[in-house]
This record gives structure tokens, sequence and C-alpha cells, in this order.
């Protein structure tokens, strides 16, 4: 029996958002936008990352402190084009940030539920504000924060295989992991810090094939898409 899932926090990377113009892609962010601006009956909770911009611990030429501290200026910036472009499909989006910036909010887990209960879409920008610290990390904290049913962790692969499919392809993609199964094998698909959070708070964690149209709606109405780590 299905289970539709009352409030939902998808993370959000970035990359997502670039295409062939650069950083921010107006087909890219019109897509996006059409997956999720439709989903009013479910309440959605966005936490964006910062990689079309600037990859943090990646990014040569910067000590990691520094890379991550752009690394999380990206994401407001991130968080105001996905704004733009879900106002224009017709929703209400608040923006809070765990950096202060005149352009959003301060985080406060109180405020963005009344939002969402309101039905606006809350774009939660700034990581968790320190550095050294994933914006999966920050998913997971989110989530807990507004009471989130589920953490939806958009890729651009269909979940969680087995073994690396770029060097197997016998690499079998998973339809359920237990928590303790994904920290132990060190899946490389999200961060191990938000899986423990995630386990700690018994949330479950879908990561799932975004760029298959449809597949965020799939899980606003109970179905299965990707995998399922719980």
């Amino acid at each position: 029996m299905k289970q539709r899932p009352s409030r939902i926090l998808l993370k959000l990377s970035g990359e997502a958002l670039k295409g062939p113009e650069g950083a921010f892609s107006p087909d890219s962010l019109s897509r996006i936008a059409g997956e999720i601006a439709p989903l009013s009956s479910t309440e959605i909770a966005i936490v964006v990352g910062g990689g079309n911009v600037i990859r943090g611990a990646r990014t040569e030429g910067f000590d990691r402190v520094e890379a991550d501290t752009l690394g999380m200026l990206a994401t407001v910036l991130n968080a105001l084009a996905l704004r733009t472009y879900l106002e224009r499909a017709g929703r209400d989006v608040f923006i809070q940030s765990a950096i202060d910036t005149e352009l959003t909010d301060p985080i406060s887990p109180r405020d963005a539920k009344k939002a969402l209960a309101g039905g606006a879409i809350v774009v939660f920008a700034g990581g968790t504000g320190s550095p050294l610290v994933t914006t999966d990390t920050a998913a997971a904290l989110r989530a807990v924060s507004i009471g989130a049913d589920l953490l939806a962790k958009a890729s651009n692969v269909p979940g969680v295989f087995d073994r690396d499919p770029a060097k197997n392809s016998n690499a079998r993609c998973l339809s359920d992991v237990s928590f303790d199964e994904f920290l132990a094998a060190r899946y490389g698909v999200m961060d191990q810090v938000a899986v423990e959070i995630c386990r700690e708070h018994r949330l479950p964690i879908e990561v799932f094939d975004f760029d298959r149209p449809g597949a965020l709606r799939a899980l606003a109405e109970g179905d299965r898409v990707g995998t399922r780590i719980h």
C-alpha cells in the first residue's frame, strides 16, 4: 500500500542548474521548476547545492575553508535563481539562509513549517553556515528540523549501485538499503554524516534520477522511483 509523504525535503545539486550557457541555464531552471511547481498537494522544501559555481574541496587554488565559504555563497545565488523560476510557475517561495544576507531570511524551522503549511515552497540556502560540511548534511539537518517524511536525494543516476557502474557492467541498482548497510559499504552517492543523521531520526532517504521526467511527482504520490535507504 502506498504511503504518500506529506512533506518532502528535496536535495538538489547545483549542477542541475547548469547548461551549455554556463552556471545558470534557463532551460535547466525551467525544467526543474516544471517538475516541482505542480506538486501542490505535497509540502516541498529544497536544499540546493553550489556545485555549478564552485565545488568546495575539489576546487584548486583555494584552501578548503575558503572554497567552502564561496560554495555556501553560491547556494544563495542558486536559491535566488530557483525562486525566480518557481514564482514564474505560480508558486510562492520563501528563502532561508544559514548565511546572513539582505536578500534572504535567517534559518527558522518554525517559520519554515508555517510557510510550508501555507502552501509555499521553502528553499534553504547557505548550507549549514559552516565550512567542511556538505550540503547533503545540511539537507539532513533541515529535513529533521522541519519534520519531513522523506529526504529525496536528486541525482543523475537511478539510485545506489552495489558497485561502481562506470567500472563494472554487472553493477546492480539496489531497491532497498538499510542505513547500516549503506554506512558499512560507504557508498559514495551520499555523505556519510547525512545518512547518520537520518538513521538517528529514522528519516528515510530516496536516491533517484531527477533527470527522469515525473520522478519527483511519483515520489510525492507514494511510489518508489530509486533506492530507498531506511
